[in-house]
């Protein structure tokens, strides 16, 4: 137990619950005395968070049948820019061991919607199209995958385009990131913008720490990006 008791140490809280706690016992070799009966309180650390990612990385990275190694690298670059090198070390070896196990997707996914907030929940779905697309394409079973993850996240369609285009090419994508259609009048626009950057404004994830805020300006930036482009396109001031 000790070679994860930074994890432990951090808080899994409901991690060790459910079938996040199924998976993790494999891993863990054995799930805290009493965890699966202990009422814990519903709430999110950075802990359960990382070990969230871990599971559904895994499950994305497992969807077409093969794990790259350029998907490993992607994983390992990531982590160790979020964690530092000790922490990602730990993670990877995690990682490893997820993806040696059949991962109940639907089952993990709607237990992590009943205690993730609504902004971690987007958080999540951002990094897993981050690493669908590390091997410069995104295979059509991980975007099946990644779908099937943000349904039941909970996540809503109009949410889950507007991350998607952020990644994904597509006609129209600008549009479809700040969650309207090209036949918006400007001052539409200019709501969906303001809309949008309060939705996913960093400081919305601010307690997961520091080490997941990069991959959240990331995600603020494209929204920025979206709405200078249509700014462009339009000529508008």
């Amino acid at each position: 137990m000790g070679k994860w008791g930074k994890w432990i140490g951090g808080g899994l809280g409901w991690a060790l619950l459910g079938p996040l706690g199924g998976i993790l016992g494999f891993v863990l070799g054995s799930v805290l005395d009493g965890a699966q009966q202990a009422e814990l309180p519903p709430r999110t650390t950075p802990g359960d968070f990382s070990v969230s990612l871990l599971v559904l990385l895994a499950a994305v990275m497992k969807a077409d049948g093969t794990v790259k190694k350029s998907e490993l690298d992607y994983v390992k670059q990531y982590l160790v820019r979020s964690m530092g090198q000790a922490r990602a070390r730990e993670a990877v070896h995690m990682l490893r061991d997820i993806l040696k196990q059949n991962i109940p997707v639907v089952d993990v996914s709607r237990q992590i919607r009943k205690y993730l907030d609504y902004p971690g929940r987007l958080q999540l779905l951002h990094l897993l199209y981050g690493l669908s697309g590390a091997d410069g394409q995104f295979h059509p079973k991980e975007l099946e995958m990644i779908g099937v993850i943000a349904e039941n996240l909970g996540v809503t369609e109009a949410d889950h385009k507007s991350i998607r285009s952020m990644f994904v090419p597509d006609t129209n994508a600008a549009y479809k990131v700040l969650e309207i259609d090209p036949s918006a009048t400007d001052e539409e626009v200019k709501k969906a913008y303001r809309r949008m950057a309060v939705k996913y404004h960093p400081d919305k994830v601010t307690y997961l720490g520091e080490e997941y805020q990069k991959s959240a300006k990331e995600k603020f930036q494209k929204i920025q990006e979206a709405y200078e482009q249509i700014r462009k396109e339009r000529g508008m001031k």
